[in-house]
């Protein structure tokens, strides 16, 4: 099955934000048509402040928007109430920050297990579950230590790990690499490409041109618009199209 013939799991039509204080009106997103389809990899790029965290947080169910619709997995998101937008972002939403956002006085296994029980899910289910993100990050054998033990990029993997556990429809990744080095942010990129080939849908915000170039389509913004939209020819497709 191609890209164009999977399910679109995110559909944005006409999303505006706009945000009200006593004397200004700023306009964060403007007419914001998007979808993204079931194992597609998609980088949201622009400059600061042109709008991408704020639909991350749109696309998260963290904020709504002012005008338009938005769909997620066949639900319109206006129709939930605040219990229900909760449930979504646990169970279908698997979120990656920037500032990894792991908690100093639980160990990494603590840490990826956490989400897991607010689902009141059995402990013999989250022991695995955990186990298994644990091992697709390479970080199983730092179970037991705790987030200051651990590197920056050692750090992300686990956050990664966390998102992974609750096995989510798409994982949302907000400058994912943004507080890393070169040499571990090009980790992190390179095991966001291993769960995307291995079925992950991935929507990661991005200002750094570098990784861009890492999703199949990249949506740039300016000014809270999308601006432009194109596809990327993964290397492998490179390889192929050199071969014939």
């Amino acid at each position: 099955m191609s890209d164009n013939d999977k399910p679109a799991i995110i559909k944005m039509s006409g999303i505006s934000k706009v945000f009200f204080t006593e004397e200004v009106e700023t306009h964060a997103l403007a007419q914001i048509h998007l979808e993204i389809r079931q194992g597609e990899f998609v980088a949201i790029s622009g400059p600061s402040g042109c709008g991408k965290s704020t639909l991350l947080s749109i696309l998260g169910l963290l904020d709504s928007p002012t005008d338009g619709s938005y769909v997620i997995n066949d639900t319109p998101a206006e129709d939930l109430s605040l219990s229900e937008r909760a449930r979504i972002r646990n169970r279908e939403i698997g979120f990656i920050f920037q500032s990894f956002n792991l908690i100093g006085d639980l160990n990494v296994y603590e840490n990826v297990e956490l989400p897991l029980t607010y689902r009141r899910m059995p402990a013999p289910e989250r022991k695995e579950r955990v186990q298994k993100a644990m091992d697709r990050v390479g970080m199983a054998h730092r179970m037991k230590h705790y987030p200051a033990q651990l590197s920056g990029g050692q750090q992300q993997r686990v956050a990664v790990a966390r998102a992974l556990a609750g096995d989510p429809l798409i994982l949302l990744a907000d400058e994912p690499t943004g507080n890393l080095d070169s040499k571990n942010g090009a980790a992190v990129m390179d095991l966001l490409n291993e769960l995307h080939e291995g079925g992950a849908t991935i929507c990661m915000v991005t200002h750094d041109e570098r990784y861009t170039e890492e999703a199949e389509r990249t949506i740039e913004l300016f000014d809270g618009r999308i601006v432009s939209e194109h596809d990327h020819l993964k290397k492998d497709d490179e390889k192929a199209t050199e071969v014939a």
